[in-house]
Parts: C-alpha cells; sequence; structure tokens
C-alpha cells in the first residue's frame, strides 16, 4: 500500500502564509497526479489545485493567484504555497494522489487532512 503524510497547517492572520506538504511513500511505482482538497463545515470538498506528473496545473478560481502548488523533482511531494489568506479559506485540507503501486494497481490515496484557520 501507500500513503500521504500532510504537514504545514495551523492558524494564521488573515494576509498571512502557510506552506502545506505533502510526502508520498510506499510502493509506488508512479505517481499521475496530486493534489489539494479543502472541505469547510457544511460544505462540499473541492478541488483547491492539482498537479499532473508532466507539471501542468490547475487551480480553484477562488486561490488563484494565491496559491502556489509545485513538486519536488522526484515527484513524490507536494507542496501548496498559500499566501494572502483569507478567512473564507478555513478548511481541513487533504492531499490527494492518483497513484499506481505494486499489486494493487492504479486508485486514489487521501492524506488524513490537516487543519487551516484564518482568524484574527
Amino acid at each position: 500500500q501507500a500513503q500521504l503524510v500532510e504537514s504545514g497547517g495551523g492558524l494564521v492572520q488573515p494576509g498571512g502564509s502557510l506552506r502545506l506538504s505533502c510526502a508520498a511513500s510506499g510502493r509506488i511505482q508512479s505517481i499521475n497526479a496530486m493534489g489539494w482538497y479543502r472541505q469547510a463545515p457544511g460544505k462540499e470538498r473541492e478541488l483547491v489545485a492539482k498537479i499532473t506528473s508532466l507539471g501542468s496545473t490547475d487551480y480553484a478560481d477562488s486561490v488563484l493567484g494565491r496559491f502556489t502548488i509545485s513538486r519536488d523533482n522526484a515527484g513524490n511531494t507536494v507542496y501548496l504555497q498559500m499566501n494572502s489568506l483569507k478567512p473564507e479559506d478555513t478548511a481541513v485540507y487533504y492531499c490527494n494522489a492518483d497513484m499506481v503501486t505494486i499489486f494493487r494497481g492504479r486508485r486514489d490515496y487521501w492524506g488524513q487532512g490537516t487543519q487551516v484557520t484564518v482568524s484574527s
């Protein structure tokens, strides 16, 4: 199997910045794409940003220009740099990976979630 471990969440004031990290580990053959989703209380989980193995990216309109998704050279770690944070960014952020693993093949994996709270 494989797992995703997230870090970097916390409490920040409006206008501040946070950097989330997500590291994939396990018997991984390849990672097709990694991304970040978030879910606020009472709301549906939504895509924040994603990046493919070829480096193409996609962002939610609400974070475009403020958030930047990137990955390391090996492609096993994805980052989300969040700048100019707003209270409406408050949510649990989940790392997602479309991975091919040994024996189990291709499937989606999810991190445990990390809380991001933007408040004065």
